[in-house]
């Protein structure tokens, strides 16, 4: 029912964005009488309804060749194109931002990243994030994920910690970005959640897609979904919380925490998937501790490992003295 005309995203990265969308070709087979923007903006779901409107107002979408309105119906037939234009240029700079460098050759460089730091700019936005520290230490980024995320491969959330990679040149970035794709990259996160688990280990295989209440969430879902698949085993138990070390089969965004919430043991600190009550942290208990990957040039396995940041550590010495 959906053909993109996108052909570097889906080698890097899960998610569609507005900034890399070029043409979207839709022939309604299965849905009508649904509302043109509403159907967009399910299919792509990194891109907001409001946006939708703004394009479909600015005569960027047609319907079997014609301008709509945001509430034209749909119809089994119906042919819709998409047509966004470049995004706008930006001046990325690079910053001095501190950052903890974990390895680093021509080919690639793995950080660990601190609580709080975004990984990549976005329009509107492009200082103060990972990309603008990476471009200030290695002179070298590759570019085949765009102008506004040189170098990034994969991403974690602004308020999780830990490891991520980065390419140095094309050819690196894409031996990674396919070694994600084909699951084989080694991601395992350590994580504090509320509440005492009733099994040891286990596996969450339930699909994330956009919460079609709140569209800055995500949910398990079986609408306009994808599989996602997370492995849990409990490391450590303290009564109301539990720690858990977590791998990553797929990696859609807010992956580990969504799966956690749907189980019904969401990460201590979570803002979006939380619990109001308990421990209070800056951010949700979350650290990508340990990743691995193929070397792009040597073919040689590389593991590298990150200790809990200090605050994650103090909520558990505080838990452990209890």
């Amino acid at each position: 029912m959906m053909e993109q005309n996108n052909h570097n995203q889906s080698d890097v990265t899960d998610e569609i964005d507005e900034s890399t969308v070029q043409e979207l070709l839709a022939w309604i087979t299965e849905e009508s009488k649904t509302r043109i923007d509403k159907f967009i903006a399910e299919q792509l779901p990194d891109v907001s309804r409001s946006q939708v409107q703004l394009w479909i107002g600015d005569g960027k979408v047609l319907v079997n060749g014609q301008a709509v309105k945001s509430n034209y119906k749909l119809n089994i037939g119906d042919h819709i194109e998409l047509s966004v234009p470049e995004p706008e240029a930006v001046d990325l700079q690079p910053e001095l931002i501190p950052i903890e460098v974990v390895y680093e050759d021509r080919d690639v460089i793995v950080v660990n990243k601190q609580r709080g730091l975004v990984v990549h700019p976005a329009p509107g936005h492009s200082s103060g994030t990972l990309v603008n520290a990476l471009m200030y230490h290695c002179k070298d980024l590759s570019g085949i994920n765009g102008e506004l995320r040189p170098g990034i491969v994969h991403r974690i959330d602004k308020d999780t910690s830990g490891l991520l990679m980065a390419a140095k040149n094309d050819k690196a970035h894409a031996s990674l970005a396919a070694q994600l794709k084909d699951h084989s990259v080694t991601r395992r996160y350590l994580a504090l959640v509320h509440g005492n688990l009733s099994h040891d280990q286990g596996t969450v295989d339930a699909p994330i897609g956009r919460d079609t209440n709140d569209r800055k969430m995500f949910a398990v879902t079986e609408r306009n979904s994808k599989h996602a698949v997370t492995h849990f085993m409990v490391l450590e138990r303290f009564g109301d919380y539990t720690l858990l070390e977590l791998k990553l089969e797929t990696g859609r965004t807010h992956q580990i925490r969504v799966h956690m919430k749907f189980i019904g043991h969401p990460l201590v600190g979570d803002p979006m998937y939380g619990r109001n009550k308990g421990i209070r942290m800056d951010g949700q208990a979350l650290h990508a501790a340990v990743l691995g990957f193929v070397h792009p040039s040597s073919g040689e396995y590389l593991e590298f490992s990150a200790p809990l940041p200090e605050d994650i550590e103090d909520v558990l010495a505080s838990l452990r003295s209890r």
